[in-house]
């Protein structure tokens, strides 16, 4: 029987980043994985859709500037404009070869690693499942199996979308994201069960080509409630011009396939009821850990109501045996399941003391435009009852929004009420929005105050610029004075829930 310092029962994101921290501390490693190394971070998940948004994004822009020459050069009549449709199979061929890159670079590394560590590194593409707290009994496809020790494992298996009994998934006219991807063309009408970050992220792709009818189910009277209203109305403005049709205040009462269509009935929240019908429908209620078939129980692992592993800092309730990822539902994010990997085999072998921290995690929404977040808003920030100070700064002072003639967003930095102004939170709208995040995240991380990012010098034409000036504005020294361009910039206080002038 063989034996391993570390077993790691996944490959996704977690999983992998686990293993080759592992590899880091020269310790004798095993990596098993039953479908595709990258799991939902390649497949079915991030890669997949954000390169859709990707190309969705550039058509959408690419139409709008070509309309509007056509227009001004008065050759709109001709049908030109007409003629700008997307190819729906060349974007399906871009997106599997984004993927199929990213696959071929892990499985390179996975095969050099094997023939460079010798026995301190397997890959094996099997089935892994927890025998005790040190035995894995490992499947292959071809239903051969191994019987391996390890002295300490790391679970990291994962997440799929959930799904409801009572509707019938077949992932060609009701779909999953798992599903979405396989479609043979561009539906003409389509319902997205859920306004939450995903639906919203599908219904902005579908709504950027043009060729869909996209409705848009929202229990509540908007989408995004967890987020301040400013950047909701934007999200909600650019849905209505892309054609999004949201039922807001409606819950699902019933989904089925009539004839071949999706026909779905609504009930709202003043008890009235409507029945539509559409080709196609994407539910995105949500993802449910991949726990089935672990041996979980056989190795004495508690797990919570709701599935997901029970755990303290990555650590189960086996003090050999850790879950990381999806698996116990901390923030089902690739970025925050590749940390845990590495934290989990950190603290196994590297004596880490420190626990992880979740305030300085920032997060992207492909929406349109994008939204990048990291820490409080200032919902979360009323709701905590601090008092703060927040400045927002509007792109279409921005040079390098200027010069790409885009200027649908806003920076806004929220700081603590006192001379230290220490960074609370940011949300930022906009393009490159997500790459301006860096210098923000690491101040939160560090408790630091915005002096720093007043001095920073960025380069120019730049978006993150825009941070710069806001926290400016925060310390009255920005270039462009709030008190001129009122419009679009914001400089106040807010003491005990009250806004006052600052």
């Amino acid at each position: 029987m063989k034996k391993y310092d570390l077993c790691v029962i996944g490959g996704g994101p977690a999983g992998y980043a686990a293993a080759m921290r592992a590899l880091d501390f020269g310790k004798k490693t095993i990596l098993i994985e039953k479908n595709r190394l990258g799991g939902a971070a390649v497949f079915n998940g991030a890669l997949s859709s954000k390169t859709l948004w990707e190309i969705s994004t550039e058509y959408f822009e690419f139409r709008n500037f070509a309309e509007n020459r056509l227009i001004q050069s008065g050759t709109a009549s001709t049908g030109l404009s007409g003629k700008l449709k997307p190819d729906f199979d060349w974007i399906l061929k871009s997106m599997n070869d984004t993927l199929n890159t990213k696959e071929k670079q892990l499985m390179k590394q996975v095969e050099a690693l094997e023939m460079m560590k010798g026995d301190n590194f397997s890959f094996i593409n099997g089935k892994g499942e927890l025998e005790d707290r040190n035995t894995i009994k490992i499947t292959t496809e071809d239903g051969a199996t191994e019987i391996i020790q390890a002295e300490n494992i790391v679970l990291a298996t994962g997440s799929r979308p959930r799904v409801l009994n009572n509707i019938p998934v077949d992932e060609k006219i009701i779909c999953t994201s798992n599903g979405i991807h396989s479609m043979s063309g561009f539906p003409k009408s389509i319902v997205i069960v859920g306004a939450g970050v995903i639906g919203c992220e599908f219904a902005t792709i579908l709504g950027n080509f043009g060729c869909t009818r996209v409705n848009l189910i929202d229990k509540e009277d908007r989408i995004l409630p967890f987020e301040d209203d400013d950047v909701a109305e934007v999200v909600i403005k650019n849905f209505e011009e892309l054609g999004v049709n949201i039922h807001h205040n409606a819950s699902l009462d019933k989904l089925d396939i009539l004839n071949g269509k999706v026909s779905y009935s609504l009930k709202y929240k003043d008890d009235s009821r409507q029945t539509f019908e559409v080709e196609k429908a994407l539910l995105s209620i949500g993802r449910v850990p991949n726990i089935e078939g672990l041996g979980l129980e056989k190795a004495g692992i508690k797990c919570k109501s709701g599935g997901h592993i029970e755990d303290n800092d990555t650590q189960t309730s086996v003090p050999n045996i850790y879950a990381v990822g999806d698996l116990t539902a901390d923030i089902a994010l690739v970025n925050v399941g590749e940390l845990e990997g590495r934290h989990a085999v950190e603290k196994i072998y590297g004596n880490k003391i420190k626990p992880l921290s979740y305030s300085n995690i920032s997060t992207i929404m492909f929406l349109n435009p994008e939204i990048a977040a990291v820490g409080m808003n200032e919902k979360q920030a009323r709701a905590a009852g601090l008092s703060y100070r927040v400045a927002c700064y509007h792109y279409s002072y921005i040079s390098r929004a200027l010069a790409k003639r885009n200027t649908n967003g806003f920076f806004k930095i929220l700081v603590s009420d006192d001379d230290q102004m220490k960074v609370l939170g940011m949300r930022a709208l906009g393009m490159h929005s997500s790459s301006a995040m860096a210098a923000v995240s690491l101040l939160i991380s560090t408790n630091g105050g915005i002096e720093l990012l007043t001095e920073l010098i960025q380069p120019h034409p730049s978006i993150p610029e825009g941070i710069q000036e806001c926290v400016r504005m925060l310390k009255h020294s920005s270039v462009l004075k709030p008190e001129v361009f009122k419009t679009g910039m914001r400089c106040t206080r807010v003491v005990n829930g009250v806004t006052v002038e600052y």
